[in-house]
């Protein structure tokens, strides 16, 4: 092997090296922007009210029911997130009944339910 060939393979394997390195920075880059931006993403009102409704159809029907669908900053004992605010109404023994919930924005779960 002349010294030509030589440089040519000690090249090839460069670039190669330099193409593997590219594309696991790419696919890195990728995988840390798709977790980034699942932390911050809200789940759809729509879902957390429905949820809510199954709860309380599972005892008696409902008459009406709400959700804001821009979530609010709450702070609560030292822990902040963003919360959706909603409410059910339903008819207990003959009167109508209120209940208002509060929902973390980012899970979904409900933090507080409390009749009005």
């Amino acid at each position: 092997m002349n010294f030509l060939e030589k440089c040519m393979c000690k090249k090839h394997k460069e670039e190669i090296l330099g193409g593997i390195l590219f594309g696991a920075g790419l696919v890195l880059g990728s995988v840390v922007t798709a977790l980034c931006y699942e932390q911050k993403r809200t789940v759809n009102g729509d879902k957390i009210l429905e949820n809510v409704k199954k709860m309380f159809l599972a005892e008696a029907p409902i008459e009406g029911s709400w959700i804001e669908l821009h979530p609010v900053p709450l702070s609560r004992f030292s822990s902040k997130t963003d919360v959706y605010y909603g409410g059910i109404s339903r008819k207990e023994d003959g009167v109508l009944v209120q209940y208002e919930f509060i929902a973390d924005a980012y899970t979904g779960t409900i933090l507080d339910l409390y009749k009005l």
